[in-house]
């Protein structure tokens, strides 16, 4: 290669070594049990995907194809409207009051799991840790890879919540942020939030509180950790879970005012902007509280069903959970289980070695799909 050609930064031939090399996208692993499937029935019924089908509210569709927005850019931080309708549902449905400047819209919510550890190593170049769940969505560790960083998982203790103690004293000092997920992606777990403040308040660890599935709380109400006040703490929402609107991307974050107001900034520089259009149909969503009730009724009884069949049909106990909506199913072998299902019930599920290493003795079933299709399931497992 020439001088000329180095400078310009030409490329002759062969591929970059050294560099990162993005791992399978785990559920592009279920591709053989898909076609698996269709050996033997005439669809398949994807329950391996927390992502809905159920369809968002009239007035958000229309919102989402009315506004006007799609003309200007949006504001990063989000328009004031759907701000103060982020304010307006967490005071009227968690009880606390944050000041619209100390929340920030986000595209979808895993945008910001994914990008938010790099933009915390800017801000503090000093550490270099992410802890989060052991169990959990994958993002969060991705999210420490994507920004170079270390990611050390937090195990659950006897109780089912984190088990804060056993977190290192050193992680703790290089740790950039601790990720809590309550309920619980894939397990449905409620976590202590309360304890996850306290901690982080006195470890001097910025909590961030994954709290998608809020709405989907079974045992009490839902807990947000703003409960706790806004100290150190930033809770993420989504309008996906929610509002059936996971197509749309956007979601919201609130809490600590100096983190936040980083974020907000930073975020502008980056170019993360929701759409107006998906802004203008967020606030609609957030408005309004009856389709969220509906909702939740047909997720619990889709998982009052498929946790009944799934019991007659496997001869094991399969645990309701907390919260959420899915099925987190002790098993001997993930990916046996996860095959037999795909064989009897044309039911493709998660393996929960997707979840991490901790989760290699389950399978996650999530309960998304429309009644009928949840029918079909049932109707072939039964029929085993």
């Amino acid at each position: 290669m020439t001088s000329d050609a180095v400078n310009s930064g030409a490329v002759t031939s062969g591929a970059v070594t050294g560099g990162f090399v993005p791992p399978p996208y785990p559920y592009d692993r279920l591709k053989d049990l898909s076609a698996l499937i269709l050996e033997r029935h005439d669809e398949v019924v994807d329950l391996s995907i927390g992502t809905p089908f159920d369809p968002p509210p009239p007035a958000v569709i229309a919102a989402l194809s009315t506004s006007g927005t799609e003309r200007s850019y949006p504001p990063s931080v989000g328009t004031p409207p759907l701000l103060a309708a982020a304010r307006a549902w967490m005071l009227r449905r968690w009880n606390v009051d944050v000041p619209t400047a100390q929340i920030g819209a986000t595209i979808g919510s895993k945008e910001m799991v994914a990008s938010l550890p790099h933009f915390l190593r800017l801000r503090r170049p000093d550490r270099d840790t992410v802890l989060y769940p052991s169990i959990s969505y994958p993002s969060y560790e991705m999210g420490a890879t994507l920004a170079g960083a270390r990611a050390v998982p937090v195990p659950f203790g006897p109780d089912g919540r984190l088990d804060l103690a056993s977190i290192d004293p050193d992680d703790a000092r290089r740790a950039l942020l601790l990720w809590v997920n309550s309920p619980g992606n894939p397990t449905g777990q409620l976590d202590d939030l309360g304890a996850a403040a306290q901690w982080g308040r006195a470890a001097g660890v910025p909590v961030f509180s994954d709290e998608c599935y809020i709405e989907f709380t079974w045992n009490g109400r839902g807990r947000t950790i703003l409960e706790h006040g806004t100290d150190g703490v930033v809770a993420v929402h989504s309008l996906s879970k929610r509002s059936n609107l996971a197509g749309v991307r956007v979601g919201f974050y609130a809490g600590d005012a100096e983190l936040v107001d980083y974020l907000r900034e930073i975020r502008k520089h980056a170019g993360m902007m929701v759409p107006g259009p998906a802004q203008a149909a967020a606030v609609a969503a957030l408005d309004d509280d009856d389709h969220v009730e509906t909702q939740r009724n047909r997720y619990r009884g889709r998982l009052e069903l498929l946790a009944d069949v799934i019991e007659a049909w496997s001869g094991q106990p399969v645990t309701r959970p907390e919260g959420g909506f899915y099925l987190w199913i002790p098993v001997a072998d993930g990916w046996e289980f996860a095959t037999q299902l795909a064989l009897d019930g044309g039911a493709l599920v998660s393996p929960g070695e997707f979840y991490g290493p901790d989760g290699s003795g389950f399978v996650r079933v999530a309960v998304v799909q429309p009644d009928e299709k949840i029918a079909v399931v049932a109707e072939r497992l039964s029929a085993r």
